[in-house]
């Protein structure tokens, strides 16, 4: 009975090894918006984004526009939808924030400003520490937070997501998704935690900021934010190893491993604990589909 359970864990403890040496990054979050030129308009005249992608479904009523501060093929983007006549959308409360990092806050503040930008949190340094930061709300509701820092190759820095048990989602994202925890800071004074997790380094890629506050353990999920995607060099093991994480810490598969009718790539998707989707997507695929 001890051989078979030995030779019953191995397996597992190698499949869990796989999200580690895996080919990872963060390629886009996809959210929903009411009006896509105004938004579009927005992002590349405030924030200084550009139009990369832009197509248009009629047969499923929808369009779409990928943005970003760089070529998908290396930077995170946003990909925002248009349902066709649904001018608004819940976001819910569990949905935190973007951050887009610039040299300077101040002055990206007045160019928002100048164009209609709802600034939420005037620009200056945090409180009991120098990072200057500033709060901008888009013409949807979505809130960005503007960090001021260094030249980055990955302006559009993070996406902040609040969760019921931080402990439980930091080693979901580690164990799933071979995450790093890069830094965990702990504010009792404003009842909150939050965890920096992410592929690399917080100036060097986007990152996920995970919030807890005290004593909340669940959030509405609205129906305007939808997921982030991430890529991999194998959707099946990359699954699998989902799978695995789920029976341990809870969530549930939405999507088995295999390829998007008429379009072939394969893709897997998943809720976390919290219920937070993501999609795991082949990066050759991916990389296909983006030059068509």
């Amino acid at each position: 009975m001890a051989e078979e359970a030995v030779k019953a864990v191995e397996p597992n403890a190698e499949l869990l090894e796989w999200p580690k040496k895996d080919k990872r990054r963060l390629l886009h979050a996809v959210y929903r918006v009411g009006d896509l030129e105004r938004t579009i308009k927005f992002y590349t005249e405030g924030f200084g984004m550009k139009l990369l992608r832009h197509r248009d479904i009629p047969e499923e009523k929808y369009s779409n526009a990928f943005l970003g501060f760089g070529p998908e093929e290396s930077n995170f983007v946003v990909e925002l939808t248009y349902n066709y006549g649904v001018n608004s959308y819940d976001i819910g409360s569990g949905f935190g924030h973007f951050a887009i990092a610039t040299e300077d806050v101040y002055k990206l503040v007045e160019k928002l400003r100048a164009i209609g930008g709802n600034i939420t949190r005037e620009p200056g340094p945090v409180k009991g520490g120098a990072s200057v930061i500033a709060f901008v709300k888009d013409p949807d509701g979505y809130t960005f937070e503007l960090i001021q820092r260094g030249p980055t190759p990955e302006p559009l820095c993070q996406v902040m997501l609040r969760v019921g048990d931080l402990d439980r989602s930091i080693k979901f994202y580690e164990k799933a998704l071979g995450m790093k925890l890069l830094r965990k800071i702990d504010r009792p004074e404003q009842k909150y935690t939050l965890a920096m997790i992410g592929y690399d380094d917080e100036d060097k890629t986007t990152v996920l900021e995970l919030t807890y506050n005290y004593g909340v353990t669940e959030y509405t999920k609205g129906n305007a934010y939808a997921q982030v995607a991430i890529c991999t060099d194998d959707v099946y093991k990359s699954g699998e190893v989902v799978n695995l994480v789920i029976q341990e810490l809870g969530g549930k598969i939405t999507r088995q491993p295999g390829p998007i009718p008429g379009i072939n790539t394969k893709i897997t998707s998943f809720l976390d604990p919290d219920g937070w989707k993501t999609v795991l997507v082949d990066n050759e695929d991916f990389l296909k589909e983006l030059h068509g």
